[in-house]
């Protein structure tokens, strides 16, 4: 039997809410929504909107402490990696987001020991300045994280992939494994680009799930777009 690895996006996949939105919403200077539009018109990269917002943060390290303090995660998600752990199956974390506030999130819950890729979060000067370096982007690849290339990192050695993510810096790493648990805006995008993904709320659904990925019984689970074009043979 073919072994996985599991892909696992951060921000509103773990997290419960997006942690640079919220950051932004409390601290952010004027000018990061003109980013924000132009990213999600498609004029800029997500790494270059991100770089620029992180750079209009206006906070100490308290102020940043305090706030990922009240930053929670998906109550089912300890569960979900300590099943993993017993499958055998390894999981990475893989975000656009913070790499500092992701280890202060999960580090709360003891999984700070987790494989991660993301953008790097460092003081600047002067004070109260934050900037953002992105070591895990890709040339030709406009996000911070290049989540294609994790995936290819992970087939290495035989492995099939499973990808658990919610929006759109999933999409084009979903069109490259072989399965999806895919919430919110990412469930949309495997349904039109008739990638193999089923639906969930959270993890308690991905933990009930993981089994029967890793058993084979999952596989009758395509998009709707996939059976459709099926049918039409």
């Amino acid at each position: 039997m073919t072994a996985w690895k599991i892909l696992c996006d951060f921000d509103g996949t773990i997290s419960v809410e997006d942690v640079i939105d919220s950051l932004l919403d409390r601290f952010g200077r004027p000018g990061w929504e003109a980013l924000e539009r132009d990213w999600r018109a498609g004029k800029i990269g997500s790494r270059e909107c991100m770089t620029g917002q992180v750079s209009l943060l206006d906070m100490t390290q308290t102020d940043l402490d305090k706030h990922l303090s009240t930053l929670w995660i998906d109550h089912a998600f300890p569960d979900f990696v300590a099943k993993a752990q017993e499958l055998n199956t390894p999981i990475r974390v893989v975000s656009d987001g913070l790499d500092y506030a992701i280890h202060q999130i999960l580090g709360r819950y003891g999984l700070d020991n987790l494989p991660l890729a993301a953008n790097h979060l460092a003081p600047a000067m002067p004070p109260r300045q934050w900037q953002l370096t992105s070591p895990f982007q890709a040339e030709g690849c406009r996000s911070g994280t290049c989540k294609c290339a994790c995936v290819s990192q992970a087939r290495q050695g035989g492995y099939k992939t499973l990808l658990i993510g919610d929006g759109a810096s999933d999409f084009c790493a979903a069109d490259r494994v072989d399965f999806v648990f895919a919430k919110h805006r990412l469930i949309e995008h495997c349904r039109h680009a008739g990638i193999s993904y089923v639906p969930i709320t959270g993890f308690e659904d991905a933990l009930e799930l993981l089994p029967r990925l890793l058993d084979g019984s999952l596989t009758e689970y395509v998009a709707p777009a996939v059976a459709a074009s099926a049918a039409a043979r």
